[in-house]
């Protein structure tokens, strides 16, 4: 009796825990996405019931709750150390930037559940590494509306997380605590491969997954050649056999995509750009809105496994290739802090779309575009998916970065970046840029009313620095990431996103009256610069005709003139 006892409490126990690892999607027949509570807590059960899965903890986000790590093993093994010493590639997967795209969520769930039991095969050479829940803030802000455009779930969370902040724009700036967290992550995980799950906005189309990936001539080195000729070419093939054919995102305008598209370019403020910092290859999986949600899940769930198995089988070049790129960084000399489409260059992809036309609007009574999905068609289109580099800079020996400007020094150690301090006071001979000219974004972005258009320009100068300023050796594998957001004139630099705006600001200056007797007097000393304001006044008029603009021009020109006004507090060690 006592043994039939037992035998019955095993099985209740073993069909409850069965139970309570199908997923509110499964539960839901595809029409529910998991709650941010209902997700965590069947993480944990999952764990407690398969010793090759584990849930580790990291610091607080922005909504006060800690930010999760769901690691799958087969070996039971969970140190990122030890996986790369045995030759392991790590994927790292990443949910819920956008909770009202939560397809990534539901399909992380049944993936590591299915790889946790056995059903889903992996390659033993290959580990995972998933956030859950990325955005927690924005997934507890949980409604139906908000995407207007989304065919499903039946409710999901909110683009905005707790400081209404996209995460994915703040992979560089740092604003969040998310962000912060994520570096930690990202760094201690120091993954081969990332992934961040989306959903698309934008033109109707047959395909119910595009894929968004990193430039492969801006990632370079051998990692990108290998990204671009074999790798990619490898997930697209293995979907369209598991009957998920995809395109790369979409990013044609209006609704006619004969003349094909350009790759979308990621700065260092998107996910899958700052990856690129590190020679990681990111993929953005855009799932299509339209498609019902139960489809959308499923086909993240294909490319995940898609993912696992290509990496499996290219694991050997995938290592090298990518310790190869890494370490090439570091001997590099010049480079590039901005891309452009090369034009002259294209491959073909097949397109699924739908037929554009017009028809009247019930709204407005004019002609609205709307896709015809009576009329299907699939063409061979170019995608403008090669980038040339633009802006080369050549990288110094060394920065040197004065410690009251530890908001971006602060942003270095968490990212790896190797510093050492001064020990003594000291006058250094440097490269100093003065910024002569930017634009600023007249409207808020993201918390921030960042610079564009910056230009600079150049000379040697003796500065003082102090014991205690930071100096930063180059040739150290952040030298990407380093160039990027050191360089004032880089798209996503910590200049552009107004981390040194206290540069901008003149501190001193003077009274017109007292200034003209001072500008007189240092003008009679210094005849070369009483030559330079009158050839001024003889080629601008404007300037001829304005007191203010002459006083002004001799101040500048003079010691009394503030040394710290828009010079860039970065400096660079050449010799």
């Amino acid at each position: 009796m006592k043994k039939l006892l037992a035998i019955c409490f095993v099985f209740v126990t073993s069909n409850a825990l069965a139970q309570s690892l199908v997923t509110p999607f499964e539960k839901s027949k595809g029409e529910k996405t998991a709650t941010y509570f209902e997700c965590i807590d069947y993480y944990q059960q999952l764990a407690k019931a398969n010793s090759n899965i584990s849930v580790k903890t990291f610091g607080v986000t922005d909504a006060g709750y800690p930010l999760h790590v769901i690691m799958y093993s087969a070996d039971k093994g969970f140190n990122p150390v030890q996986w790369h010493q045995q030759n392991k590639v790590v994927i790292f997967i990443n949910n819920g930037i956008h909770p009202g795209e939560p397809d990534g969520i539901d399909a992380s769930m049944m993936l590591l559940r299915d790889l946790a039991t056995g059903k889903l095969k992996t390659p033993p050479n290959i580990v995972l590494a998933v956030i859950p829940v990325y955005n927690i803030g924005g997934s507890l802000n949980r409604g139906s509306v908000s995407r207007v455009n989304q065919n499903g779930p039946d409710s999901y969370g909110f683009r905005g997380n707790a400081q209404n902040l996209d995460l994915n724009r703040d992979f560089i700036k740092n604003d969040s605590k998310e962000a912060m967290v994520f570096a930690e992550i990202f760094h201690w995980l120091n993954p081969d491969i990332f992934m961040d799950n989306h959903v698309s906005d934008g033109a109707d189309y047959q395909h119910t997954m595009t894929l968004l990936t990193t430039q492969p001539s801006k990632l370079g080195g051998p990692i990108g050649n290998f990204l671009h000729d074999v790798f990619e070419p490898a997930l697209f093939k293995s979907m369209k056999e598991k009957n998920w054919p995809m395109c790369p995102y979409v990013n044609f305008e209006n609704a006619n995509p004969d003349k094909g598209w350009d790759a979308f370019y990621d700065p260092p403020r998107y996910s899958s750009g700052y990856a690129a910092l590190f020679q990681t290859m990111a993929f953005v999986p855009e799932t299509h809105m339209l498609k019902p949600f139960a489809d959308r899940v499923k086909s993240t769930y294909a490319l995940m496994q898609t993912m696992m198995e290509q990496s499996g089988k290219f694991s050997k070049e995938i290592k090298e290739k990518r310790k190869a790129s890494i370490e090439a960084v570091k001997q590099q000399q010049a480079f590039a802090l901005t891309w452009k489409v090369d034009s002259t260059r294209n491959d073909t992809i097949d397109f699924w779309g739908y037929e554009a036309g017009k028809k009247k609007s019930d709204v407005t009574g004019m002609d609205r575009l709307f896709y015809d999905h009576t009329k299907p068609f699939t063409k061979q289109v170019k995608f403008y998916n090669y980038f040339m580099g633009d802006k080369f800079v050549t990288k110094p020996k060394a920065y040197i970065i004065p410690q009251g400007w530890y908001a971006v020094t602060d942003l270095l150690k968490l990212n790896g970046v190797a510093m050492q301090r001064l020990q003594h006071d000291s006058l250094i001979t440097v490269e100093v840029y003065r910024i002569d000219k930017f634009q600023t974004l007249p409207r808020a972005y993201e918390k921030h009313y960042p610079h564009s258009n910056v230009t600079v320009t150049k000379k040697q100068e003796t500065i003082q620095l102090l014991k205690g300023d930071f100096i930063v050796f180059t040739r150290q594998a952040a030298d990407r990431f380093l160039v990027e957001t050191l360089e004032p004139t880089a798209d996503d630099s910590y200049f552009n996103w107004n981390f040194f705006d206290g540069i901008l600001q003149q501190k001193e200056g003077y009274s017109d009256y007292r200034w003209e007797d001072l500008a007189a007097k240092y003008l009679n000393e210094h005849p070369e610069l009483r030559n330079k304001l009158d050839e001024k006044k003889k080629t601008d008029t404007a300037f001829a005709a304005s007191a203010s603009a002459q006083l002004d021009f001799v101040y500048k020109n003079s010691p009394y003139y503030e040394p710290v006004h828009l010079r860039y507090p970065v400096y660079r060690v050449v010799n």
